[in-house]
């Protein structure tokens, strides 16, 4: 009876232990299944000329706290059409990285249809960075995206030196490739970007606390807010966009929210950025937009606020307008505009609830 009492403790005691931590050690992989299979066990995750075949993402969501991810050599993806994403990382104190001379080629040539997500093929999107909080992604060089490239609803996340060159989409056809969409986001900081693309090189849409600096823009829709509206979250509150540089591009600095849909952009700030060879607005604020178009009638359901647009300096082409304001009567309040030289273009004549002390 001693015996089995001391057997039943023992066997009590040893139920209680906590159970031991699974050891997780540096990890290189060279298929996008294994990547996958192992991320969990891994503390480093080193993906080495990875291809990830048509249809499948490179899912590197639920990592564990504090894996570092890095890139190296090329990572390639193989065709079909689908929405994507071709890459997605989520977690909590993850830092991804590159090496020197990485590239991640997304091979947008074979999707690029001068369409983008308007029609023609599907196509997927780049690299979702969805719940990637308290983290880092940083050194990334990144080709050819099909469309949009960085999808960021995160929290407290930066993103420092990432290159994006969709450069051989000017001549293919490429279209709709964003290289940073924030949505839903609070405390995001972009720095050092260096951008050439089709279309918006930062477009924040809903979210607070956000910085974009230090970046060089060429080739696309510029540095937008918005388009602002038909989402959950339709707030964009204290973003500064700063020390950057946008050059050969269809507008410099924009401002967009959709016609009869409600909302707030409120304290925006533009600062320090120069513009050289745009070709249809320097600056573009309007509150016109439905499916994706201006309707040249604008409404008054997301009021612009608290806005400073400051040393903004460059130049914009012959049949640019430096500048164009199309607001809802009321709606636009409470403006910052200073040291605004921009040379070349002409007025425009379509300006409407121009607030006071605003040339347009």
């Amino acid at each position: 009876m001693i015996f089995l009492s001391m057997l039943v403790i023992g066997i009590s005691l040893v139920a209680a232990l906590p159970t031991p931590v699974q050891k997780r050690t540096d990890c290189t992989f060279t298929s996008a299944a294994s990547a996958i299979a192992g991320k969990k066990s891994c503390s480093s995750i080193v993906l080495e000329d990875i291809h990830v075949p048509a249809g499948e993402t490179l899912d590197l969501s639920d990592l564990e706290p504090k894996t570092k991810v890095v890139f190296a050599g090329e990572t390639s993806f193989g065709y079909k059409e689908w929405d994507g994403p071709l890459i997605r990382v989520s977690g909590s104190n993850i830092v991804v990285l590159g090496t020197t001379n990485h590239i991640i080629n997304g091979g947008g040539e074979r999707w690029w249809d001068g369409q983008g997500t308007n029609g023609g093929k599907t196509k997927p999107k780049f690299f979702y960075a969805h719940g990637l909080d308290n983290s880092l992604i940083a050194g990334l060089n990144v080709k050819n995206t099909p469309v949009q490239a960085f999808s960021i609803e995160s929290n407290h996340l930066l993103l420092t030196h990432i290159t994006i060159d969709d450069s051989d989409g000017d001549d293919l056809s490429a279209h709709n490739t964003d290289a940073f969409d924030v949505g839903d986001s609070t405390h995001v900081t972009i720095r050092k970007a260096n951008v050439h693309n089709q279309d918006d090189c930062l477009a924040v849409n809903s979210g607070s606390d956000i910085l974009f600096t230090g970046a060089y823009c060429s080739g696309g829709h510029g540095l937008s807010i918005g388009s602002v509206g038909g989402r959950s979250n339709n707030k964009v509150e204290n973003v500064k966009i700063e020390k950057s540089t946008v050059v050969n591009s269809q507008n410099g600095i924009r401002i967009k929210t959709d016609y009869k849909q409600t909302g707030l952009v409120s304290g925006v700030t533009f600062s320090n950025i120069r513009l050289s060879n745009i070709s249809d607005e320097g600056i573009v604020i309007e509150q016109d937009y439905e499916n994706g178009s201006p309707t040249g009638t604008p409404t008054t359901g997301i009021p612009i606020t608290d806005l400073t647009v400051e040393k903004i300096s460059g130049s914009v082409q012959s049949d640019a307008a430096p500048v164009y304001i199309l607001c809802g009567e009321g709606s636009c309040s409470d403006w910052t505009w200073e040291d605004v030289d921009l040379s070349g273009g002409q007025a425009s004549d379509k300006c409407a609830n121009v607030p006071n002390g605003i040339e347009c």
